[in-house]
């Protein structure tokens, strides 16, 4: 799937969407390792941006959303529209 196919719109310029393939999800669940939560937490003490963390939500966000177009293309769907992120924390660490 084309990443101009995808918005966080509720349209695609251009494009006329012609059927509606429902909802479509990338869900992924990641933890922090035990010497990234050391460093995280020691890194916490002096301030600014935690890259230990930064580096994890970044590849949690695109394995996410890698996983959103595939479920999308499965379901035949050459587009998403409306793509909304969410993030949780399961447990603690997690």
């Amino acid at each position: 799937m084309e990443q101009k196919n995808i918005t966080t719109a509720l349209e695609l310029p251009g494009k006329r969407i012609v059927k509606n393939f429902g909802v479509v999800r990338g869900i992924t669940v990641r933890s922090r390792s035990i010497f990234g939560t050391i460093g995280g937490a020691l890194h916490t003490l002096v301030g600014g941006n935690i890259t230990l963390f930064t580096n994890l939500c970044e590849r949690t966000r695109k394995e996410a959303f890698d996983l959103m177009v595939k479920h999308a293309e499965e379901m035949g769907a050459n587009g998403i529209i409306a793509v909304k992120y969410d993030a949780n924390e399961v447990m603690s660490g997690v």
